[in-house]
């Protein structure tokens, strides 16, 4: 889960508290409607992120909380969160369930839009794309496959590890299974990215509907822009909105090469037959994009932001230097140059290498 940090209500959990025998809260990471999320610590497995249910309601809604935990448990894949635990704790407002997830220090794609100028560069966009894709043709490709139905910027996380650039789709949360004979569930998500076909009939998410809001982020990392938006915030939500063209990429941005454009304008047609069917047709195709000429100039921003961000890399530099401590300052080095894509590109070895667990 994300290391952002945001959030203003009454924490649930307390800085120090135990949640049980294993586990230590740290600090909150940021909430929601339906859970807080808080960086614990493992006494033997580091930093995780703990998700915190903020309601308690019937058996059987509490039950389906946990459903997040069960299908995550079935979905192992680099490019997805993996869960480790679930259970209760006693919170401040009465006994609460949690899931325990992998902690990426990286944050969000809403972090990364944030340490760029405008738009993402293309080749950090593509490996978003590909990797996104790759994930959730896992989920896709189930038996009876199991949809997200609630893709966004805010739950598709990054972190650097010793290949570079990483991936993780998070909050499956809203994930269910398919109806085994229209191979579609019921309506969820956030309707900035849910598909026309889903907003009309208020049912019917598939496998392709995944890919209509996985195709949103892609148009919104290269352009600045949501599709369909017309910058009008009358029609934003209007479905009048569908029946006019769809600006290419490129239109906005000049680094956009024409498979990449036809990729995404293919994931974005209001006519979910006319879309790749599943995330495994996406990612085939995204492995195919030929790489960019080269990125736009990043965005240097204030010179107290990188001076800040610096002073994070120096106490991460010197937490390395004492014993058995290498883990946490990577996590704490990755979480510092995510904000800044200059001392990304200037300290992205350093981050590799301890990565593989090598002091450099």
């Amino acid at each position: 889960m994300t290391g952002d940090t945001t959030g203003a209500g009454r924490a649930l959990l307390t800085r120090g508290q135990r949640v049980n025998s294993a586990l230590v809260v740290d600090r909150r990471l940021g909430e929601g409607a339906f859970a807080e999320v808080y960086r614990v610590r493992h006494h033997i497995l580091g930093w995780q992120a703990l998700k915190l249910f903020k309601h308690v309601a019937s058996l059987a809604a509490t039950s389906r909380m946990f459903d997040e935990a069960r299908i995550l448990s079935t979905l192992g894949h680099p490019n997805i969160i993996r869960v480790f635990d679930a259970g209760t704790v006693q919170t401040s407002e009465g006994v609460r369930g949690y899931i325990t997830m992998e902690y990426v220090a990286g944050g969000s794609l809403e972090r990364l839009i944030a340490s760029h100028s405008r738009a993402v560069p293309v080749g950090e966009t593509t490996a978003v794309l590909r990797q996104a894709a790759e994930g959730l043709a896992v989920a896709h490709e189930r038996q009876h496959p199991i949809v997200h139905r609630d893709l966004s910027l805010a739950n598709v996380l990054i972190t650097y590890d010793e290949s570079g650039l990483r991936v993780k789709v998070s909050d499956f949360g809203l994930a269910k299974e398919t109806d085994p004979g229209t191979r579609a569930a019921s309506a969820q998500g956030t309707v900035a990215y849910m598909p026309p076909e889903v907003l009309r009939r208020g049912t019917g998410y598939s496998c392709a509907g995944d890919v209509w809001a996985l195709g949103t982020i892609a148009y919104f990392l290269l352009t600045d822009h949501f599709p369909y938006n017309g910058g009008d915030p009358v029609q934003s939500f209007s479905l009048e909105r569908f029946s006019r063209p769809l600006p290419p990429p490129s239109s906005f941005n000049d680094d956009v090469g024409p498979e990449l454009d036809r990729l995404v304008l293919d994931m974005l047609r209001t006519d979910p037959t006319d879309r790749p069917a599943t995330a495994r047709a996406v990612a085939d195709r995204a492995k195919t994009l030929r790489p960019s000429a080269g990125p736009r100039s990043p965005r240097q921003g204030p010179a107290v932001v990188e001076r800040s961000v610096e002073e994070l890399v120096r106490a991460a530099i010197a937490l390395s230097r004492m014993p058995g401590r290498l883990a946490d300052a990577a996590n704490q080095l990755e979480e510092a140059v995510s904000r800044h894509p200059r001392l990304r590109e200037r300290h992205m070895a350093r981050l590799m290498t301890w990565r593989r667990g090598v002091v450099m």
